[in-house]
């Protein structure tokens, strides 16, 4: 009897989970970033819309979680919602260096709720990943900072260099509050930066330009956003009686031509940085053409330009975006108006580009108008102790992977900044799959735990390296 009560306890003892195979405690750093996702610091591009009791929420959770931070670094808001934590360094003689970051985040696209896997909102730990929108973009840089400061803080550290932290609120819509209010702050109270980290640039694995081998990119440039207006007039009327000069056709002819004639790649730094570095690296004839421009770059450009995932490296782009003509099925429109996007090379000019899409298009009828853009900052340099701390400190922290060069095919709010310093260094201080990227303003927004973890290690590094030069 005994022996029949003794066998199914022991089966059922035998069944729980052993000790190693049980799933680990998420680090403080995980469920911080948790905290943070679940407080929804949308920018919505129409202001009216958003609701900054969040942001107030945001800060009063910042103050909870981090105490040493906020009481023993200055802390300044600016323009109401972003912030900026001062740590004086113990020599005044060195120019400041500025880490900075956004806790804002893009809204959720309307009808795609129901396509992540998990609330975007909610937060969750599940699968490896700590998934909702923010956890990449770029709450993980503010969190990760921050999880680092507060070490350091309780650690006793000193920096010689007075080191700034900027978490703005409204990168998402261009930063016109937050970024260029911070920027005009810090010019009238130290002038000059040394240099400044920024968002932009990240650790990848699997990226097919370097198979097997973690990539840790330092964008030393972003590419300039414009936006042009094309506008037609025309004969309008009933559309019983076609027009000869209709301003759709006429206006479509204008975009055609602008999508069909996309403008010449060329291999221009930091691309060519990056290739060089890469070349080291890699072997073969692939190997040989990178380290080889001089002679390859014909090639290098014909295989890069035709890669969906690399010609924005190499050109400028062009996106008809918006087409906007009629109001009615049988009415033949008097006026039609297109919007078209570009992403400019950091040797290229707005007014050059409005010369090149004039001449392209050959049509006086066509009326174009450039919208407000920002001038992205000057080309970083790679040759300054700067860049040789970043690298230093990133492969301290992980010592497999390739600091490279290179650039941001989208934008930032670093245009604000660009009167402080002309190094703007950008990297995240995470880790990311290939596929993982891709999420970034997207449908399941996740880093997974190590990242996470591996982003205040990073942050950590990179903070002592720029206060102790």
């Amino acid at each position: 009897m005994k022996k029949r009560l003794l066998l199914p306890l022991l089966a059922t003892c035998l069944s729980f989970p052993s000790v190693s195979t049980m799933a680990a405690e998420p680090s403080a750093t995980v469920r911080h970033l948790a905290e943070a996702i679940r407080i929804p610091t949308v920018s919505h591009q129409d202001r009216e819309s958003i609701d900054y009791t969040q942001f107030q929420d945001f800060h009063r959770f910042l103050r909870d979680t981090y105490p040493l931070a906020h009481s023993r670094l200055q802390v300044d808001t600016i323009a109401g919602y972003s912030l900026l934590f001062t740590w004086p360094g113990s020599d005044p003689s060195l120019k400041p260096v500025l880490f900075d970051a956004h806790y804002d985040v893009v809204p959720v696209e309307p009808g795609t709720e129901q396509d992540w896997t998990y609330p975007a909102f909610e937060g969750r730990i599940a699968d490896g990943y700590l998934w909702g929108r923010g956890a990449l973009d770029d709450k993980a840089s503010v969190i990760a900072t921050l999880e680092a400061l507060e070490q350091l803080l309780a650690g006793g550290y000193q920096p010689q260099r007075t080191l700034l932290f900027s978490f703005g609120h409204d990168e998402e819509i261009g930063g016109d509050d937050g970024a260029r209010n911070i920027s005009a702050h810090l010019k009238a109270k130290h002038g000059e930066l040394e240099y400044m980290v920024a968002e932009g640039g990240l650790v990848l694995i699997d990226n097919p330009m370097l198979p097997g081998k973690s990539m840790a990119m330092i964008n030393l440039a972003e590419k300039t956003y414009v936006t042009l207006t094309l506008s037609v007039s025309g004969e309008g009327g009933h559309s019983s009686m076609p027009v000869k000069d209709n301003a759709i056709v006429r206006l479509s002819r204008a975009t055609a031509k602008l999508h069909d004639n996309p403008f010449e790649p060329r291999l221009i730094s930091p691309i060519s940085d990056m290739l060089e570095v890469l070349g080291a690296e890699t072997g073969g004839f692939k190997g040989f053409a990178m380290r080889n421009q001089w002679l390859a770059s014909p090639l290098l450009l014909s295989a890069m330009s035709e890669d969906r995932a690399t010609q924005a490296m190499v050109r400028s782009t062009t996106a008809v975006t918006m087409f906007n003509a009629g109001v009615k099925e049988n009415v033949i429109p008097q006026r039609a108006e297109a919007k078209v996007n570009f992403r400019l090379l950091p040797d290229t000019t707005v007014e050059a580009l409005i010369t090149s899409v004039r001449e392209l298009i050959d049509d006086p009828a066509v009326d174009i108008a450039a919208e407000a853009w920002k001038t992205s900052p000057p080309v970083a340099s790679m040759d300054t102790e700067a860049y040789r701390h970043l690298q230093t400190a990133i492969n301290s922290v992980l010592p497999d992977a390739l600091v490279v060069p290179g650039m941001l095919t989208a934008t930032t709010d670093t245009p604000h900044y660009r009167e402080l310093t002309p190094n703007i260094y950008r990297f995240h201080p995470f880790t990311v799959q290939m596929g993982d990227a891709g999420t970034i303003h997207g449908t399941d927004e996740r880093i997974s735990l190590d990242s996470a973890d591996t982003a205040k290690d990073l942050s950590l590094a990179l903070i002592q390296a720029a206060g102790t030069p």
